[in-house]
């Protein structure tokens, strides 16, 4: 998560914060709008990428 906020400026929290269905997840955003959860996505893709 550390990685993620450095590298992208997307800050995530891990699935399990919200029960066990949520094991070897991580949310990034339960109250943004979309438009800024797709920004953060196309920031973590670009960063896969390379």
């Amino acid at each position: 998560f550390d990685r993620l906020l450095s590298t992208c400026n997307v800050v995530g929290t891990p699935g399990s914060g919200f029960g066990a269905a949520g094991e070897g997840y991580f949310r990034i955003s339960a109250f943004n709008s979309r438009e800024n959860v797709e920004e953060a996505m196309q920031r973590i893709a670009a960063k896969l990428k390379m």
